[in-house]
């Protein structure tokens, strides 16, 4: 399939970007491009449609109007599906939807789909025991912070002092992830790693919090709903990458955004996504 033609839209009330005008505004969008909306799925309070039910509605096309997390969370039951997933920016940070689309839009995005242009790909993943990383993967004691991130998205801000102050204690704290790779970072260890798919390898990068300068700095980064543009140094890139906790203790992971309980040491591998995704970045 090189067009699309039949939509099912996918999309999720807590993330970030969604509310109702934003749903009229796709609606509209689908309308004005010639295609098919076939029918809605508010995820999670309702199941998200898997490869057999896509195939039955004949649906080539499964629009992703959520964060990473929730995106992650619904191509995890694709597999073997002939179609093609459409991400749409609608969460926090979005940076699958960046990773496909560039800046733009929603609408935007859309209206680049039947220009004839957008490519179907299978993009680099991230394989874990757990789940596969989209975006990426973020290990160690740093986890804690996105605690605080949603907090702040909730807007309780009793909760929001405690895990700001939980997530400071643990990035200050005697626990570190090392990563076990040749050339691959400081001995001591890292606050967090993140671990991000590439074309030609995970790259990694570790952060660190030494002084009250860097708290302020990922103070600065949570703000920005980023953790990533924290203080931190490049750890190269390698076909696979193996981290533990100095400590022996289990790590926390963060995998597209959702939390896992890690363990002792942990073992990620570049792969290809085993579902093709809609590219409009350079059909502008």
């Amino acid at each position: 399939m090189t067009s699309a033609r039949r939509i099912r839209l996918v999309y999720n009330h807590a993330s970030g970007s969604n509310d109702e005008e934003a749903h009229a505004e796709l609606r509209k969008a689908f309308a004005d491009a010639g295609l098919e909306l076939v029918g809605e799925t508010c995820f999670p309070r309702d199941y998200a449609p898997g490869a057999k039910d896509l195939d039955a509605e004949r649906v080539d096309t499964l629009a992703v109007f959520s964060g990473d997390g929730t995106l992650s969370s619904v191509v995890r039951g694709l597999d073997g599906w002939g179609g093609a997933v459409l991400v749409l920016p609608g969460g926090t940070m979005n940076m699958m939807a960046r990773r496909m689309h560039g800046d733009a839009t929603a609408p935007e995005i859309i209206a680049r789909l039947v220009r004839g242009t957008a490519n179907r790909a299978r993009p680099s993943v991230v394989r874990t025991r757990y789940a596969t990383g989209l975006t990426g993967i973020l290990a160690g004691p740093g986890t804690a912070w996105a605690e605080v991130r949603e907090a702040m998205r909730d807007a309780e801000v009793v909760e929001l002092v405690t895990t700001a102050k939980e997530a400071i204690a643990e990035s200050a704290g005697p626990s570190k992830v090392v990563c076990l790779d040749s050339d691959c970072g400081r001995e001591e260890g890292y606050t967090a790693i993140t671990i991000t798919p590439q074309n030609d390898g995970l790259e990694g990068a570790g952060y660190y919090a030494q002084g009250i300068l860097d708290y302020a700095r990922h103070g600065l980064a949570l703000l920005q709903r980023d953790f990533r543009s924290g203080p931190h140094e490049s750890l190269g890139r390698h076909p696979r990458m193996r981290i533990a906790a100095l400590d022996g203790q289990p790590m926390g992971l963060l995998i597209d955004g959702e939390p896992y309980d890690g363990g002792v040491e942990e073992e990620f591998s570049l792969d290809t996504s085993s579902v093709d995704f809609w590219v409009t970045a350079d059909a502008r």
